[in-house]
């Protein structure tokens, strides 16, 4: 399996010397990053086109929700700059989604992943916003949405990716934030799971962030989470 293989690397940091001081560190060792609303806020877009120049995958976390217009122009910003992945909000409905995959047809390497609940809510949090499904039950309807709405994968914690996997089949990417070392903190994830059992469970790739990045030597430490996983 080539270098990190489905292993996506969280540059989630606030400036862009410290971001790109953990790409130079890990070199060959990593090949796909996570780039989300932080670090495109305080770095700007020119940190992923030197990343993609660099032969870098970038997983553009954009977590689009907006009118279908405005989110296909940002989806078009998203390939120009050479993103492979870019996300958009299922809960937004089939309208959004639909107009973010006909947007990326002009890029033939970018897929359009949709969010469907983020790993920091539980069902209460649902609740909250009044919606009465659990967690699992709300994953599987937006990733419903999202499948025939034409996305290319969904994102999800580790929790609902075996469901997910039997429901959208082999094909479908299915990505999973939350992911995290045995004994680790749960970093502000409600629904975790280790590298091991996500990626049995059917994940496409995992992210990982303050394991490796926030670690003293990052490429061993991209080293242990590859072996957790069994990769």
């Amino acid at each position: 399996m080539e270098r990190t293989g489905p292993i996506i690397v969280a540059l989630d940091f606030d400036s862009r010397r410290a971001a790109e001081a953990v790409v130079d560190r890990l070199g060959d060792e990593c090949r796909f990053y996570k780039v989300g609303l932080e670090l495109l806020t305080a770095a700007g877009p020119d940190l992923v086109r030197r990343l993609a120049a660099q032969g870098h995958e970038v997983f553009l976390d954009l977590k689009l929700f907006e009118i279908p217009n405005s989110v296909a122009g940002a989806v078009r910003a998203a390939g120009a700059l050479g993103a492979s992945m870019v996300t958009v909000h299922s809960m937004g409905g089939t309208g959004i989604m639909a107009a973010a995959v006909a947007a990326a047809r002009d890029f033939p390497r970018l897929r359009v992943l949709a969010l469907t609940v983020v790993t920091s809510m539980t069902g209460t949090d649902l609740a909250d916003i009044g919606i009465g499904n659990s967690a699992e039950e709300q994953v599987l309807r937006l990733a419903g949405l999202a499948e025939k709405a034409g996305c290319h994968g969904v994102i999800a914690s580790p929790q609902e990716i075996a469901p997910l996997r039997g429901m959208l089949g082999p094909d479908s990417l299915i990505v999973t934030p939350g992911v995290t070392l045995p004994g680790e903190s749960r970093g502000g994830h409600a629904r975790p799971g280790t590298p091991r059992t996500a990626i049995a469970a059917g994940a496409s790739y995992i992210v990982v962030g303050r394991s490796v990045t926030r670690a003293a030597d990052p490429a061993t430490a991209l080293q242990r989470v590859r072996s957790a996983a069994g990769l």
